[in-house]
């Protein structure tokens, strides 16, 4: 037995079936897949900034928030950029996907479009709910501060620092960005703003 699939208690566990996604034989242990999925998200990252010239209007669809999560997982994981089909310990029933990211995604363009929020905060709220929807089986939360960093940019700001460390660490960072989720989930989106610049 290895800790290839050992999870902080706060992150979501995959299903034996998506446990059976795993594209690299070569991956047996925790850290091996920890460093499969930062090369990946890394060549996501780099296609999706190489994009220079896309919209807002087309970063905020349904077809994109898919694409980015294929490109930052999809040499790890064969379902990487699809919805997840189960219920998990966070997140909608997964039935609601589509609706709700939707939903989101209008939000955010009317919030855009019509300065509803400072810029920061427009990209945080946008960051908050994507979590709280976690559309795919993995990656949730890499995949929306990767998305929202995006936004924030193309708005014509620095991308967050996300309190200057990795997340994907079981150590004080994540537990104070896991707070922070867990203060926006209580409507006070303020612990998350401070978190992701500092």
């Amino acid at each position: 037995m290895t800790d290839l699939f050992q999870e902080p208690e706060d992150a979501t566990p995959l299903e034996p079936q998506e446990r059976e996604g795993l594209l690299q034989s070569w991956i047996t242990h925790r850290n091996d897949l920890n460093e499969a999925e930062q090369e990946n998200i890394v060549k996501g990252a780099a296609w999706v900034r190489g994009r220079r010239h896309m919209s807002v209007d087309r970063m905020l669809t349904g077809d994109f928030i898919r694409t980015l999560h294929r490109r930052m997982f999809g040499e790890v994981w064969q379902w990487a950029g699809r919805f997840r089909a189960r219920e998990r310990n966070i997140g909608l029933q997964a039935y609601r996907i589509p609706v709700e990211l939707a939903a989101l995604l209008a939000d955010v363009r009317y919030w855009v479009e019509h300065e509803t929020f400072a810029t920061d905060e427009i990209a945080i709220r946008f960051h908050h709910r994507l979590v709280a929807i976690h559309p795919f089986p993995n990656g949730n939360g890499r995949h929306a501060r990767l998305a929202a960093d995006l936004l924030v940019e193309r708005l014509n700001e620095e991308p967050f620092s996300w309190g200057s460390g990795s997340l994907s660490d079981m150590g004080e960072l994540r537990r104070r960005y896991v707070a922070a989720l867990q203060a926006a989930d209580n409507h006070d989106i303020g612990p998350l703003l401070e978190f992701a610049r500092s």
